[in-house]
């Protein structure tokens, strides 16, 4: 399966060859800040399978359209983290698999039934 995704102004674009390992929501301080909503959604491929066109730029790990400023993911050495919402399809086949930094999240937000809830970052 092969899946595409742009920024806001599709200057930047990507593709993800096969699935991903991981998907996740984020409540953090930070993931809140660089996206202006409650929380984020991701899902990590590996690096093999990404690709992308046009100029990028990055600041603290996060990569994102000069122009029009669209967060579209983090660059790691073996894998790559997408914000989901930046897929040109909406991912309905993708659902969560864990939440991290759920002691900041938003009373309102319901967890997710069945999936593990960790009070900070799963992945430390």
């Amino acid at each position: 399966m092969t899946r595409t995704g742009s920024c806001l102004c599709g200057e930047v674009r990507y593709s993800l060859e096969g699935e991903p390992f991981l998907i996740g929501t984020c409540h953090c301080a930070d993931c809140r800040k660089e996206s202006g909503a409650a929380f984020v959604v991701y899902a990590k491929w590996h690096r093999a399978g990404f690709r992308f066109s046009g100029e990028i730029r990055t600041s603290h790990g996060r990569s994102f359209c000069p122009a029009c400023g669209g967060r579209l993911f983090n660059l790691h050495e073996d894998d790559v983290e997408i914000r989901l919402g930046s897929l040109d399809d909406a991912p309905f086949d993708l659902k969560p698999q864990q939440e991290g930094w759920t002691r900041r999240r938003e009373p309102w937000i319901v967890p997710i039934a069945g999936v593990p809830q960790f009070a900070e970052d799963p992945d430390r």
